[in-house]
């Protein structure tokens, strides 16, 4: 587990990997609607085409499987023991969509943990849960012997998103600002608006 406090709001919130006792708190934060169009968090980790096939069902199950047999597929956030986030992490090739990106392709052949999506609950945005749970799965992959982590964060400071905010899922992989606070840097441009960044763990 670990613990953040948040600011300005000073919300204490705890983080904790993903495993068969927790999949009924990720399941009542996802809701019916499995956290956006009954994704399940399955954008990335299956194929494009085989993802398109599937219905929101379909996708709960892989995911329901995954937690099952204690595979971490990521981090869940809570505050006052109710589940009120959640990020996706965990190593780059178990994400067959990204893995045949061709915008968010390797920088290099280094081994690394990826980070792909946070879905944080109504009620509980812009109070920095997602720096909570960025920190918190960083902390889960040194924990796991990882060396390198890596996030695809959209700028908001770009010529063509400043000033503007953003609506639906659209941040949905993360911010900039949010993952330099972390202590990741840039070490790619996926697009004009997102970058690639990593933070790597001092031995």
């Amino acid at each position: 587990m670990t613990k953040i406090l948040t600011y300005p709001e000073l919300l204490e919130v705890e983080v904790y990997p993903v495993r068969a006792e927790r999949w009924n708190d990720l399941e009542t934060l996802f809701g019916p609607n499995g956290a956006y169009s009954g994704c399940w968090c399955m954008f990335w980790r299956l194929k494009r085409a085989e993802f398109s096939k599937m219905k929101g069902e379909d996708r709960k199950a892989i995911l329901q499987e995954l937690t099952s047999k204690n595979q971490v597929a990521g981090v869940l956030a809570y505050v006052d023991g109710k589940p009120i986030g959640w990020c996706s992490i965990g190593p780059r090739e178990e994400y067959a969509a990204l893995e045949n990106s061709r915008i968010l392709k390797r920088v290099d052949d280094r081994p690394v943990w990826s980070i792909v999506c946070f879905f944080v609950a109504k009620g509980f945005r812009k109070k920095g849960i997602m720096s909570a749970l960025l920190r918190g799965a960083v902390r889960y992959a040194e924990e796991q012997g990882v060396r390198v982590v890596e996030g695809y964060p959209i700028d908001m400071n770009t010529q063509k998103l400043a000033g503007k905010t953003l609506t639906g899922y659209s941040g949905y992989m993360g911010i900039v600002s949010v993952f330099q606070e972390a202590g990741f840097v840039k070490v790619g441009e996926a697009s004009e608006t997102q970058l690639i960044m990593r933070y790597v763990v001092e031995r």
